[in-house]
Parts: structure tokens; sequence; C-alpha cells
């Protein structure tokens, strides 16, 4: 049975940091061999693209709004993917979401919350 935990959210300052951790476990296929990305969805918004990391890692893509805040990484050894989330904003106030992708297949966490608020 495939999971992907998702950890690290919590209550920030502006300005302030968190790391996102995504841990998986229970697929068929080796986790070096899925593309992994993180969404965000913020009440009354659709789900978004956030960041995403191709399987070998050699290749990453961020959404405009967080191109040069966030960072995404990943570490296959430990099954784990990463979004290290800097210089943080209200409006990064989302309920955050990692997704395991590989030909057409689709798994999803079940988030975790990251609230930006003074």
């Amino acid at each position: 049975q495939v999971q992907l935990v998702e950890s690290g959210g919590g209550l920030v300052q502006p300005g302030g940091s968190l790391r996102l951790s995504c841990a998986a476990s229970g697929f068929t296929f080796s986790f070096s061999r899925y593309d992994m990305t993180w969404y965000r969805q913020a009440p009354g918004k659709e789900r978004e693209l956030v960041a995403t990391i191709r399987n070998t890692g050699s290749s990453t893509n961020y959404a405009d709004s967080v191109k040069g805040r966030f960072t995404i990484s990943r570490d296959n050894a430990k099954s784990t993917v990463y979004l290290q989330m800097n210089s943080l904003k209200p409006e990064d106030t989302a309920v955050y979401y990692c997704k395991a992708g590989r030909v057409g297949v689709n798994y999803w966490g079940q988030g975790t919350q990251v609230t930006v608020s003074s």
C-alpha cells in the first residue's frame, strides 16, 4: 500500500522558514522512478503546483510565486522529498500536499498545514 506522509508544517511569522518533508513507502517500483511534486491549496482556492523535481533529481521547476524562495530536493535513498521554504509570506498559507507521479499514475499525501501569520 502506497503511503506519502507529509510533515513539517506549522505556524510561522512572515519572513520565516519551514522545511516540509514527504516520506514515501509501499511503491511497487523504486521511489527513484517517480517524479515528485509539491502542491498547495488555500481556503477557497484551487490546488496549485508549487514545485516539481524529476525522478533523478536532475531537473526542478517552480511556480513563479515561489521562485527564489522555495527549494525542492529529494533523497532517493530515504524515499523522501523536501520543500525548503524561506521568506514566507501570508499568501503562502495553505495545505501543502506531495504527489508521486509515474506514467500517468499518481499518489497523493494527506497534506500538512502551513500558516504564515504574525
